[in-house]
């Protein structure tokens, strides 16, 4: 039985039931932590008179411990000897003194029993607050991931997540935000800005809601466990439930919102990475505790990797018969994700989208992390993101599904995605209800566009109408002329892939690797893990057994990567998405071969390296004059060649006075490829006409040397 099941089952409180236990019954990690049928019959035996709400008769319930560690509140009295009334606040009284004046906090506790802080907590004062020594905190800070000393500041958020383990409910004392009571001049206030790119005053950041994406195993529940958290979400009595879906919706838990993007699995997530678009600020990886880690499992794990976000694990399917906890640990340590309950920092949420157990408990961690990522926006600058869904519906034409990254969206915006542009006419949440304004991580449909944007784009918002109307055109125009130009669009290979990854500045070969089995797979990661160098490294961003399919392709595309298949084949219907995607992949039956042409790709991305070979030397022995604006040195070659595709610099008495190329060579009236050692020629140079009789014009080249790993 786990402990969050016992809880329950008393009906009282599951930190409570925590508390006590890891102080009488043995060491328990968490409420998700198995508890002894002895640990069972203690905590049932002492809590036996407790109600729901009411665990007072329990004699470690929470407002015992926090009275124990916070000095019980007096009415203090006032100058004139009288006892405050209950109207005014009592003084909070401070914790013993930290070791730095500066960073001394201030602790009360509420009649609900929290414990509300004002002012930087420390670890010397937090474990005051705990009532634990230092070192104790220190130690569990290393189980979250953070280092600090005694005297380090700690984030609120990793602080309210260890007090509430010891039964303690922290607060952060809130401070009222000021009502501006004179109205600010345009263009005065710092925070406000029109321009996309402009940097956002600090003093104007806001917390915003962090936005979740579900990923997973084909058949594991996610939608299911979506369209259980939206009925959730829904007042009893709200006529129409939820009324319509947009691709992404809110919901409240604990008053603090959280935006839920309805992706139709990672391939649509990683197809917004391609386009630049990262949304997501925290992936659930929903995994049927029945079924445990699948291989569409793990290719969910390498994308949200791949994207860098915080990933939770809510094991579902609870209520079946065969869910298994162990077995689906043992995958995601296979996985290299190591959950809380094993020591690591993955959080497990069992969870049952038939029953709805464990989903209150799911979204209160999103927002607890969500809390430890400080999420902020500007939303006082005119309002930019992306396109979630966009259609073409009767009735209201062109319509586009918004995600807000900065800013507040408004009725009577100008609006302009790529080519598509107008002015918003109305905006409508995801319960059907038609707003006025939608501000950070929020998610509208908004109408009064003129065509339908493409998913994935980014949007802003302009100053008016018609300037969006010239860009719009103008972003036409320069499609219309690129595809003129009939060029294909630019290819990842393992040929140019040094072109394009030096302009991006990176020293890193991306590759995904499938291969037909195990065994292969293992044989090829030792291979490619033995290819050493100090100037580029080598990353493997998908291993898996399997023919390559589209979720291969768009990782490749976002993540700028070459496919590397060994004794596999693609999949019906992904060669177009290759051409299309410019992806290249490389297949392989021979295992040397492809560390051969890794070893290559490596090479060509290390810097190339040049050295000057000077080939020829000429005396200037005439000018001619051709036109006001034009010279031509009339030269004898007094060494080696010179070569029209060479380079140039002229010397006057040792001195250099002019490097470039030149722009001719001339062997009489006919152009030359090269003139050597006593032959006549003509030489002009790019953007120079300086010259004088006797100027020496020295032709190099610059060779380059072969690189090596």
């Amino acid at each position: 039985m786990r402990l969050h099941q016992l809880a329950k089952e008393m009906n009282i409180d599951g930190a409570k039931l925590l508390q006590f236990l890891n102080e009488n019954g043995g060491a328990i990690g968490s409420q998700h932590s198995g508890v002894t049928e002895e640990q069972a019959e203690l905590a049932r035996a002492n809590f036996s008179g407790s109600t729901a709400g009411d665990t007072s008769s329990a004699p470690t319930a929470t407002n015992a411990v926090i009275s124990a560690k916070v000095p019980p509140l007096s009415k203090p009295k006032k100058e004139d000897g009288k006892t405050p009334t209950a109207t005014e606040p009592a003084t909070p009284t401070p914790i013993p003194a930290t070791a730095e004046k500066n960073e001394s906090v201030e602790v009360h506790e509420t009649e609900t029993g929290e414990v509300v802080v004002d002012g930087k907590l420390t670890v010397k004062s937090f474990a005051e607050i705990l009532e634990m020594k230092p070192n104790k905190i220190i130690s569990e800070l290393m189980k979250e991931n953070v280092f600090a000393s005694i005297n380090a500041e700690l984030k609120f958020g990793v602080a309210k997540k260890i007090a509430e383990k010891h039964g303690i409910v922290l607060v952060r004392k809130k401070t009222p935000a000021p009502s501006p009571k004179t109205p600010v001049e345009p263009g005065k206030d710092p925070g406000v800005s029109s321009a996309p790119d402009a940097p956002d005053n600090p003093e104007t950041l806001c917390l915003r809601a962090p936005v979740v994406s579900f990923l997973g195993h084909v058949d594991h529940g996610k939608t299911s466990l979506l369209d259980k958290i939206r009925k959730a979400s829904v007042a009893e009595g709200e006529s129409g439930g939820i009324t319509q879906h947009i691709g992404a919706y809110s919901v409240e838990v604990n008053d603090h919102p959280i935006t839920f993007l309805d992706t139709p699995g990672h391939a649509a997530f990683t197809a917004m990475r391609a386009r630049g678009a990262n949304l997501t600020d925290i992936v659930v990886l929903i995994i049927a505790a029945d079924d445990g880690v699948m291989p569409q499992t793990k290719e969910a794990i390498q994308h949200a990797k791949a994207a860098g976000v915080c990933i939770i694990v809510a094991a579902n399917k609870m209520d079946l018969p065969g869910a298994n906890l162990d077995k689906l640990y043992q995958g995601l340590m296979e996985a290299e994700l190591l959950p809380e309950a094993l020591g690591g920092d993955i959080g497990v949420f069992p969870v049952s989208a038939v029953t709805g157990e464990g989903i209150h408990e799911l979204l209160e961690h999103i927002n607890l992390e969500a809390e430890m990522l400080e999420l902020t926006a500007n939303p006082k600058r005119a309002a930019d993101g992306y396109v979630i869904e966009a259609k073409l519906e009767p009735g209201m034409g062109p319509t586009a599904t918004l995600l807000i990254k900065r800013g507040t969206l408004k009725v009577g915006d100008s609006f302009i995605s790529g080519s598509c542009w107008g002015k918003i006419k109305a905006l409508i949440n995801d319960k059907g209800h038609k707003i006025r304004t939608a501000k950070p991580s929020m998610a509208v449909k908004c109408m009064g566009l003129n065509s339908v944007p493409e998913a994935g784009a980014a949007f802003e918002i302009i100053k008016d109408n018609r300037q969006a109307k010239k860009i719009a055109k103008e972003r036409v125009e320069a499609e219309r002329q690129e595809s003129l130009k009939q060029t294909k669009p630019e290819e990842i290979t393992l040929e140019n892939i040094f072109e394009q990854i030096d302009s991006e500045k990176k020293k890193e070969l991306s590759v995904l690797l499938k291969c037909d089995v195990q065994g292969s797979l293992e044989a090829v990661e030792q291979l490619l893990g033995e290819i050493e160098s100090d100037k580029v490294s080598l990353k493997i961003l998908l291993s898996a057994v399997g023919n390559i399919n589209e979720n291969d392709i768009l990782l490749a595309k976002a993540s700028h990567a070459v496919i590397l298949g060994f004794h596999v084949s693609k999949e019906s219907g992904v060669t177009a998405i290759i051409k299309r995607e410019g992806v290249e992949v490389r297949l392989y039956s021979v295992i040397y071969e492809m560390a051969d042409d890794v070893k290559r790709a490596m090479t060509g991305l290390i810097d190339p390296e040049y050295r000057e070979k000077i080939i020829g030397q000429a005396e200037i022995r005439q000018i001619f004059e051709i036109g006001k604006r034009s010279k031509i040195a009339g030269c004898m070659v007094i060494d080696g060649v010179i070569r029209a595709t060479g380079k140039a610099r002229v010397k006057r008495n040792d001195d250099i006075i002019y490097e470039g190329n030149l722009s001719s060579l001339k062997r009489f009236q006919n152009d030359a490829r090269e003139v050597r050692d006593g032959q006549e020629c003509g030489i002009s140079l790019d953007n120079f006409i300086d010259f004088d009789t006797g100027d020496i014009i020295e032709c190099y080249l610059m060779e380059k040397l072969e690189r090596e790993l």
